[in-house]
């Protein structure tokens, strides 16, 4: 290893440790970019984006292992020169986003519903736990099981177990074709479509409904997409890669012009009907994923969803002190805390970022 990198993982050990033992706070935190999400951040800030760097990149092996602090623009770059790609589309939400901010949000863009969660696509990693011990968890190939879970774990997790060094992500071969179509129609016939169309061989890769107009992406080899294009008709877009960008990052106009209310997030089955809550809709993942801002109240909106078998997250706005994620039942509560309790007995890292209580 590279003294400079070996010095700054000592750094970073002493630095947890006197933070344990003085009962403090720390703020895992890369690029910024992602800040705003989850209930408000306390502690003093632990900056890992001077732990930076490709540790190894296999383009056969389909493998690509990086630093914590390494900016996600540099793994899409070297991924694109060997026309490769994060799969699950991760959005960026700013020009500084990391790697590590990457896994611990665990957000994924438009390709999800096809491809995978980011979860799905984590190998291995190394986590520097609340004792400033550093830990190995899985590998670089997708038959290596060992600690295989825990690695995936830390997918979503927030930055509440640890701190995350090092990710050993699979990727894929981009598509050799790619075309999207718009449709009008409204929103019921736009959820009867999508969850009629994912029981047939089509090589749909994402799919967005808005103010009476679906798209829908295809992707996959040229014949199929040529002969799903000609069996489903609809307007060829030629500003495709910007519709979807948009999507991904939260630029298009439906997530920019509303200031006043939160912004929610249901995931939801996918032939779900549309659900009677006052405000402004957007459908992604076939259905599975919408976007909801409302001022109708946070209780109302967890009850609707709950009941059709789903799960709320206010995504953007409102009050980040309150419960931010679907509250947890109490067994998985107690799962939640004796996995914190296992990864930082000091409570020290992200305190309270996903839930008030871990």
């Amino acid at each position: 290893m590279n003294q400079d990198y070996a010095q700054q993982i000592q750094e970073f050990s002493q630095r947890i440790r006197r933070a344990a033992a003085q009962q403090q706070a720390l703020c895992i935190q890369g690029g910024g970019s992602k800040t705003w999400y989850g209930r408000t951040s306390q502690g003093e800030r632990l900056d890992t984006r001077a732990y930076a760097g490709i540790v190894a990149y296999e383009p056969t092996e389909l493998v690509i292992t990086a630093r914590c602090g390494t900016p996600l623009v540099e793994i899409e770059a070297a991924l694109a020169q060997e026309n490769q790609m994060l799969a699950f589309e991760p959005p960026h939400f700013g020009p500084h986003a990391t790697v590590g901010g990457m896994v611990a949000a665990g957000l994924s863009g438009p390709r999800r519903a096809t491809a995978g969660a980011v979860r799905d696509f984590v190998l291995g990693a190394v986590l520097m736990d609340g004792r400033g011990e550093v830990l190995h968890f899985g590998g670089q190939v997708m038959k290596n099981v060992a600690g295989y879970d825990v690695s995936r774990l830390l997918a979503g997790s927030m930055g509440c177990l640890g701190l995350l060094l090092e990710v050993s992500l699979k990727v894929l071969p981009k598509p050799f074709a790619e075309t999207t179509l718009a449709f009008a129609m409204s929103e019921a016939d736009a959820i009867r479509c999508l969850n009629q169309w994912g029981g047939q061989n089509l090589p749909i890769s994402a799919s967005a409904w808005h103010v009476g107009r679906l798209f829908l992406r295809l992707s996959g080899a040229q014949a199929a997409v040529q002969a799903a294009k000609q069996k489903l008709g609809g307007e060829e877009m030629t500003n495709a890669e910007d519709i979807w960008r948009s999507l991904r990052e939260q630029t298009h106009d439906f997530f920019t012009h509303d200031g006043e209310h939160a912004l929610w997030r249901l995931s939801l089955p996918s032939s779900t009907p549309a659900l009677c809550l006052n405000g402004k809709t957007l459908l992604e993942w076939g259905g599975a994923q919408r976007w909801l801002y409302s001022a109708e109240p946070g209780q109302k909106i967890r009850a609707m969803v709950q009941q059709a078998g789903g799960h709320v997250t206010q995504f953007r706005g409102g009050d980040q002190s309150q419960e931010v994620f679907t509250p947890l039942s109490a067994p998985l509560l107690r799962i939640h805390r004796q996995l914190k309790d296992s990864f930082d007995p000091a409570t020290i890292f992200n305190p309270g970022r996903m839930y008030a209580n871990l």
